[in-house]
């Protein structure tokens, strides 16, 4: 039994990916599943969300707000997500017949996207700060909301509303996931603090669990927005390469810039762990359901990356000498 748990908990996520791969290819190929494959899809709709509620919750009870404060590494991620995705647009603006404006666009989506909420459970099992990712976190969400309204009408026109508007429906999109479950854990500390020791104490390894089951289900709508999608098997390979090169450049620029201010794994995280389910929603609302094929893949190279980092860890846990 120990050797199950132990065989769970070290591969957790690749195991939440397959099992994402193969509800999707049950219900796309066994003619047997159809009638219930709407029902199906709903429940994975309900159930990813409030996954990701009670993990955020639990995850954000570990952290002490009076401990929040913006860091230099804070302030250059934000600024390398910006300028970025700033360039990319000007370059786009500027020479609009470019050939490859697609995988261009692609980029500029992998790069903007702001941080996933579930980065801080990873951080934590890397041995990183929860508590100064959960701040960076909030920032990268807050700069994707300024700056997407900002800059992609300079590559795609057709946006009409204010930017007032977009600004708001951005945030209503992100915040109320990230920020309620945040403010929740705060309350329990101040309010209730019996309460919010018994959920710490109990939830233990909780959110860690609740997100490679969270990503069964991110997995599983992934499959069905690349096999749904009208894009070429050519063009769909390319964007997914291109998603390729935009996680293993931010994980490494994140790590870099991180690792100059003691915070190697929450700069990596911070910048190369990505919310992929908005990205994708940003494709089809700013620019073309077709550059869902970036994001949608980025979810698959980012979590095989956090597979082998957690893996790599365990490992060096294992080879440390006991205790006498």
């Amino acid at each position: 039994m120990n050797t199950f748990i132990r065989f769970l908990k070290n591969w957790t996520l690749p195991i939440g990916m397959t099992c994402g791969v193969m509800g999707f290819m049950a219900f796309h190929y066994i003619p047997q599943l159809s009638p219930i494959k709407p029902e199906a899809q709903q429940t994975a709709e309900f159930l990813m969300p409030t996954v990701l509620f009670v993990m955020l919750l639990s995850t954000f009870c570990k952290v002490n707000p009076h401990d929040m404060r913006l860091t230099r590494w804070h302030v250059w991620l934000i600024l390398f997500q910006m300028l970025s995705c700033l360039a990319i647009a000007m370059f786009l603006h500027f020479l609009p017949s470019f050939s490859h404006a697609l995988h261009a666009e692609g980029l500029m989506i992998c790069l903007v996207c702001p941080t996933a909420g579930a980065a801080a459970v990873i951080t934590g099992k890397l041995g990183g700060s929860e508590t100064s990712l959960t701040t960076y976190t909030i920032l990268s969400n807050l700069a994707a909301a300024i700056i997407i309204p900002l800059v992609f009408p300079m590559v795609e026109k057709h946006t009409e509303t204010s930017f007032l508007c977009q600004f708001l429906t951005i945030l209503r999109r992100v915040f109320p996931l990230l920020i309620f479950p945040l403010l929740i854990a705060w309350g329990l500390r101040v309010f209730f603090p019996k309460a919010h020791a018994a959920v710490v104490r109990h939830t233990g390894g909780l959110a860690f669990y609740l997100w490679g089951f969270g990503l069964t289900l991110s997995v599983g709508q992934t499959c069905r927005y690349l096999v749904d999608s009208p894009v070429s098997t050519h063009l769909k390979w390319l964007l997914s390469l291109v998603s390729l090169v935009a996680c293993a450049m931010q994980f490494f620029i994140g790590k870099t810039v991180g690792a100059a201010y003691g915070e190697r794994i929450g700069g990596g995280q911070g910048l190369g762990q990505k919310n992929t389910i908005f990205a994708i929603w940003v494709s089809y609302t700013y620019l073309s359901p077709v550059l869902s094929v970036a994001p949608g893949t980025y979810i698959i190279w980012q979590n095989l990356f956090n597979s082998w980092q957690l893996w790599r860890k365990e490992k060096q846990s294992g080879k440390k000498p006991k205790r006498q």
